[in-house]
């Protein structure tokens, strides 16, 4: 059961916030889809976009009683399936909390689509749309459900307990460090592993203004991200949105700093990748810092992530678009941020141990993380490498090199080819790779000679 909220000041701040969060689906689409190549950019985008609606019907039918019901047993693992069903016992508007209620429901269906779709980065360029509209489903019943009772539960009474993480273990998480970032971030590593790398892997990204315009986004919305779990118009909101705007401003001096030191330039996409690293940062920081603090964590989040990001071609695993890095290393790193100097005069409380805080926040914390990033890891993989037994994940060859706009969508980013005019040609649905690609070519002008490789 979700909290009341206490005047209709605290429902109209939820409201505007959930408008904020709903923009970052566009906002992720958009800084995807600038990082991977012209051929691939619709295909990533409705991977991105997609998740929101396979998630709202599953939330409705099961995902809020999985999440937020009494956890089966009172053992702490997950919510009760049958409880909320559908949501029609909410839907009449009385003064028992029923119309706040139904905007928990709409609130946390946008934490759980966003998380997933996040995981897209470890399948962009290669993985069949129609695999991922079986694998999303898939990964938020087994995956991300069970993680978020754990981490958002909270116990009610004897009669209603929630996850373990949260009131057994009492990790500190303010917006979803756990659940959402390590969670997706490791899971598009895990998914990543069982697709292989692309056959195109050092492709670079074929539109920087277009992912710069989409962490913009991203910014934006992560105001209402972490600003709504304050659950009302008040003095949390107020401290947590002040974080939030430190740690994402920070983010871009410890990235650019990195960058420099490591590759001599600071570059416009490593700006704005530090930008969503501090943000990723402060999610779980962001009630337990003084802005000092928040400074802090945006710049070692996103310094860290630069600096293992330039390891990144030395690597075997092409994570594409850097979810692990950016979400699932900078996840971590706000939570150890949180363990050595979080603040007491914070609005959380709590003391890191820099500070001379309670010894215990340090294997709460690293129990949590080991935990979350296990179970993610595992439990992705095996739901990847039955549906690759099953139906196959990966495009061929032909596909992924012609490119999964024309071939699987019918559709280019910036060149509509002349056998696909309108709708009522056909598109390049029902052509092979191959045909698709002739399509395309010679409907583009004649391409000039250029002076750069």
């Amino acid at each position: 059961m979700e909290p009341i909220l206490a005047t209709n000041a605290d429902l109209a701040w939820m409201l505007a916030a959930f408008v904020f969060v709903l923009l970052m689906f566009p906002g992720l689409a958009f800084f995807y889809g600038g990082m991977v190549g012209s051929k691939n950019v619709l295909n990533t985008m409705s991977m991105v976009m997609s998740t929101l609606a396979i998630t709202a019907v599953l939330y409705v039918l099961v995902g809020y009683g999985l999440v937020s019901g009494p956890s089966v047993g009172g053992w702490g693992l997950i919510g009760n399936p049958t409880d909320f069903i559908g949501l029609t016992n909410w839907l009449t508007d009385d003064e028992s909390g029923a119309t706040q209620t139904l905007y928990f429901a709409a609130w946390f269906i946008l934490f759980a689509a966003i998380t997933i779709a996040i995981v897209a980065s470890g399948a962009a360029g290669r993985m069949k749309f129609s695999a991922w509209l079986v694998f999303a489903p898939i990964w938020l019943l087994v995956v991300y459900f069970p993680i978020a009772h754990w981490v958002f539960a909270a116990d009610v009474d004897d009669d209603y307990k929630g996850g373990f993480l949260l009131n057994k273990l009492q990790i500190v998480d303010y917006a979803g460090g756990t659940a959402v970032h390590m969670n997706s971030g490791v899971a598009a590593l895990a998914l990543a592993v069982v697709l292989g790398a692309r056959k195109r892997r050092m492709e670079r990204p074929h539109n920087v203004p277009m992912t710069m315009l989409g962490g913009g986004i991203l910014f934006f919305g992560w105001f209402g991200f972490n600003g709504s779990c304050a659950l009302g118009a008040n003095f949390l909101a107020q401290s947590v949105i002040l974080n939030t705007l430190l740690a994402g401003s920070a983010g871009m001096i410890g990235f650019a700093i990195v960058e420099k030191w490591r590759e001599g330039h600071v570059t416009s996409l490593g700006l704005i990748t530090g930008v969503v690293a501090g943000l990723v940062g402060i999610t779980p920081a962001a009630s337990s810092m003084t802005p000092i603090g928040a400074l802090l964590v945006g710049i070692f989040a996103a310094a860290v992530v630069a600096f293992l990001l330039s390891f990144k071609a030395r690597l075997k695993v092409d994570e594409t678009l850097d979810a692990f890095m950016v979400h699932g290393i900078g996840g971590i790193v706000g939570t150890i941020c949180i363990i050595l100097f979080a603040s007491e005069v914070a609005p959380a409380g709590v003391q890191g141990v820099l500070f001379g805080g309670d010894p215990d926040i340090i294997w709460r914390e690293l129990l949590g993380i080991a935990i979350t990033c296990t179970y993610s890891f595992v439990m992705t993989w095996i739901i990847a490498k039955a549906i690759d037994k099953i139906m196959g994940l990966r495009v061929d060859e032909e596909t992924e090199m012609v490119g999964l706009d024309t071939t699987i969508h019918a559709e280019t980013a910036y060149e509509i080819p002349a056998s696909s005019a309108g709708h009522a040609g056909g598109g390049l649905g029902a052509l092979s790779p191959a045909v698709a690609a002739e399509s395309v070519e010679k409907s583009m002008p004649p391409s000039k000679p250029s002076a750069q490789v």
